[in-house]
């Protein structure tokens, strides 16, 4: 069976293949988060800059590997990188099983994060490659789809296996198997159009370069989504214990969160055929009502609600961003170099989000803020819902 891409037709396998690659892009922090409780127990002498450095330095690593992935895509053997990455990642999640010490996970940790951070641009860039138009549209929200949907399975098994040995919630990092068994199909991807050319037309596009003002302008609103909807994963539990409320219901919510992220790539083309020229205006509206719900309504249901709003209007932009990055390079050979680009800003932003929000709570001295984290972001994201109203004819927010 063959996939209509816009360009050379796919077989089903390749396709299922190159999707495979999803399982696993968003999964690292997944099982160790939400262990952090546990491990303190399992190593009680541990200090707290080792647990910090257990979860934050992975997410740093995976940054300056992001540009290095792009780099590798503009050579030869884009398979054997894939290959090797997801072997990388594997070796990780078997790894975790032996380690019997703080250093030990840390030192796995980082490896994963460097493994991920090479995946997961030619996890988007290999379909940039092979599909073009509103099929690679389509695609994208798949591909978000899949990645979202991953996380919310594995962080659910995860909090069962966490009942049990400690070193079980692991075993959702032995998920490369499947693509690595999947990936001998990776080889029916169809050589890349700039491949085909003339040596004249290949030479012309080796001159290319990135489209600055593009690139600039799409990681710039992609960084202020991710920053503007991750705030639930940090600041819940806070807002949480100041209202004494149930400490299950910061489970409920980022489930619900990650939940409608992957939702609306299954139906992405009709939500833009529906939506059209205002999208991207609908999205920023979604996230600025979801974050009104945490700042000034604070139930236990306003938050679900609220999370569900963020989630979506996140899950409905992301693929979007994808799908344009491309359109950022005139070289189609820096197709997954310009993914890349902007996936360095959505893990910036993963990154800094904790760090941005004590900058401005120092500044305006809003320590004793109930949610001063969510009405700092709501008023954020005011002023981008303007932006994107004014500016949803440029390329950064038009459909």
């Amino acid at each position: 069976m063959k996939i209509i891409t816009g360009k050379s037709p796919l077989p089903l396998a390749t396709l299922v293949a190159i999707l495979s690659l999803s399982l696993v892009v968003n999964l690292p922090g997944v099982a160790i988060s939400p262990m952090l409780g546990t491990l303190s127990t399992v190593f009680p002498h541990t200090t707290t800059l080792e647990k910090q450095l257990l979860t934050m330095l992975p997410n740093l690593l995976i940054i300056p590997c992001l540009p290095l992935s792009g780099w590798l895509a503009q050579r030869r053997h884009k398979i054997a990188y894939v290959m090797a990455s997801l072997a990388i990642f594997l070796a990780c999640g078997i790894a975790y099983f032996f380690a019997s010490s703080m250093a030990a996970l840390i030192v796995i940790s980082c490896l994963l994060g460097m493994a991920a951070g090479v995946l997961i641009p030619f996890s988007t860039g290999l379909l940039a490659d092979t599909f073009a138009g509103q099929y690679r549209m389509q695609q994208m929200g798949i591909q978000s789809g899949i990645s979202n949907l991953s996380v919310v399975v594995a962080t659910f098994a995860v909090g069962f296996l966490s009942h049990g040995n400690w070193h079980l919630p692991f075993i959702v990092y032995l998920m490369p198997l499947i693509p690595l068994a999947l990936s001998p199909m990776l080889r029916g991807i169809p050589a890349a159009d700039y491949a085909k050319a003339p040596a004249s037309t290949q030479q012309a596009a080796k001159r290319g370069s990135i489209i600055a003002p593009r690139m600039l302008g799409l990681s710039a609103a992609y960084f202020f989504t991710t920053y503007a909807t991750i705030i639930i994963t940090y600041f819940c539990p806070f807002l949480a214990e100041k209202e004494h409320w149930s400490p299950e219901i910061t489970g409920t919510v980022t489930a619900v969160y990650f939940l409608f992220i992957f939702m609306p790539g299954f139906i992405l083309p009709k939500i833009l055929n529906t939506l059209r020229g205002m999208t991207t205006v609908a999205t920023a509206v979604m996230i600025c009502v979801g974050l009104a719900f945490f700042s000034f309504i604070h139930t236990e249901w306003s938050m679900i609600v609220g999370a569900a709003l963020m989630g979506a209007g996140y899950g409905i932009y992301q693929p979007m961003v994808y799908n344009k990055a491309p359109d950022a390079v005139t070289d189609p050979s820096k197709n997954t170099l310009s993914l890349s680009l902007v996936l360095v800003a959505n893990y910036a932003a993963i990154a800094l989000a904790p760090l941005i929000v004590d900058s401005f709570r120092s500044l305006f001295g809003a320590g004793n803020v109930t949610g001063f984290a969510f009405i700092l972001n709501f008023a954020m994201a005011c002023i981008y819902l303007v932006i994107t109203i004014i500016r949803r004819k440029h390329f950064s927010f038009s459909n």
